[in-house]
Parts: structure tokens; C-alpha cells; sequence
């Protein structure tokens, strides 16, 4: 069984983990390499980034793929960036990414497409300039592998107006609980969560296996989800 959290918890635990146990860059960095390690890089690869830790994600990312030989280019929505979303986003500048606006066709001919604009924080209506990317996304004909939750999509519903389609779904920390709803199901292939050493300050509920019985807090296994997490913690944090 793994565990399957709210937003708020989710929130929560990452302040907590940020504050007594592990930087924030750093956890940004095991995202994105969870990121990495999850999908099998090939060809062409654009990262859409928002402007918030999602965006981050996308830009450490970039830099990882650089490291190990992958071109990438990243394409922004906003030119408003977190701090530390901003301290990746020059790193990759620095390491040579390409680093430009988002544009109309700007995905044309992508093989792969990195969906880093909404993090689980997302609720309420998408502003027009990620509604674009979003559509974007979805009409590029390429593998999209979509960061931490599917962008336009509620962390705790899996509810959303429009939402990216994904092939790959890496959520990092916890599995949220949305994304294990029916509505999440139609708009991903597969999930996979990346355990980037985040403590968890409340359990909630759990997700069964097979041989396990569901109940009001044990939730059985979507056929999506994949109950072996990606593991980036340094050994000896365990």
C-alpha cells in the first residue's frame, strides 16, 4: 500500500520537510530527477512552464537533461517566476537550454512535451495564457509527460473545465487524491509517483493492492496508477 493525501496536507508536509529537513532547491531537484528517471527521453523535447515551483520543476528538469547529453527547449507562459523556479531558470540559461516564450505552434514538431504550468495548488478558472499552452499540449501529437499533477486539474477532485492529456503522469511526494478519481483516469495513461524524501505530517488514506480489501480510508489501485514509487532520496535519508 502507498499513501494518498489532500492538497493541503501535500502542503503542509512540504513546509514542514523545507523548514526541518531539506531545502527547497534541492527537493526541486529531486522532482525533476524523479522526472527523469521516470520517462524514456528521445528526439525532440519541449518543457512548458508556468510560473510557479511547477515551473521549477520544468527548468530543473532542463538542466538534468542537459547533463546527460538531451536537448531540450523551454518555453514560458509567464514572466513572473518563484524564487527558486528562478534560480533554475538561470541555471539552464547558463548550461545552454534555449529559453523562450510561449507562442502559437510553438510545439510543432516536438516528440516529447514536458507539462510544467499548474502544480496541485491549482483550483478555480485557468487564465487564458495557460488555457493556450494547455490546448497546445494537447493537440501536439507527442508523448506528454505531465509534472506532479496533470495542469488544470484538481489535486483533490481530479475535477477541471480543461486539463492536459498525459501518457505520464509524475506526481511528487504522495500520490494526491485526485488523481486517483474517475474524471483523472481519462486524462492520463499512467502514474507514477517520485519519492523525493518529504515527511509526511498526517496520514490519510492508503491505496490497496489487489489482495487488499477497500474501505472507507483504503482506496483500491486505478488500473493508471503504478504502486512502485520512483526513489531519488541520497542513501542514508531514508
Amino acid at each position: 500500500m502507498i499513501d494518498c493525501i489532500s492538497v493541503e496536507n501535500m502542503r503542509r508536509s512540504d513546509a514542514y520537510t523545507i523548514t526541518n529537513l531539506v531545502p527547497s532547491l534541492e527537493l526541486m531537484h529531486r522532482a525533476a530527477y524523479g522526472v527523469f528517471l521516470a520517462a524514456n527521453w528521445k528526439g525532440t523535447i519541449a518543457i512548458v512552464v508556468g510560473s510557479g515551483n511547477n515551473g521549477g520543476d520544468g527548468f530543473a528538469l532542463a538542466c538534468i537533461l542537459k547533463e546527460h547529453h538531451y536537448d531540450c527547449t523551454v518555453f514560458t507562459v509567464s514572466q513572473r517566476l518563484s524564487e527558486d523556479s528562478a534560480f533554475y531558470a538561470e541555471k539552464a540559461a547558463s548550461a545552454g537550454v534555449p529559453v523562450r516564450p510561449f507562442e502559437a505552434e510553438c510545439l510543432t514538431g516536438y516528440q516529447i512535451v514536458v507539462d510544467c504550468l499548474l502544480g496541485t495548488g491549482f483550483q478555480g478558472q485557468l487564465r487564458e495564457n495557460y488555457r493556450t499552452a494547455i490546448e497546445a499540449i494537447n493537440a501536439s501529437g507527442a508523448y506528454v509527460v505531465s509534472v506532479d499533477i496533470n495542469s488544470g486539474m484538481n489535486g483533490d477532485s481530479g475535477e477541471g473545465e480543461l486539463a492536459v492529456c498525459s501518457d505520464l503522469t509524475v506526481t511528487i511526494g504522495y500520490v494526491k487524491r485526485g488523481l486517483i478519481s474517475e474524471n483523472a483516469g481519462k486524462h492520463m495513461k499512467r502514474l507514477v509517483c517520485a519519492d523525493i524524501g518529504i515527511k509526511l505530517v498526517k496520514e490519510e488514506w492508503k491505496i490497496c493492492e489487489e489482495h487488499d480489501i477497500p474501505d472507507e480510508t483504503h482506496y483500491p489501485c486505478p488500473q493508471w496508477l503504478d504502486l512502485h514509487p520512483i526513489e531519488t532520496i541520497p542513501t542514508g535519508e531514508n
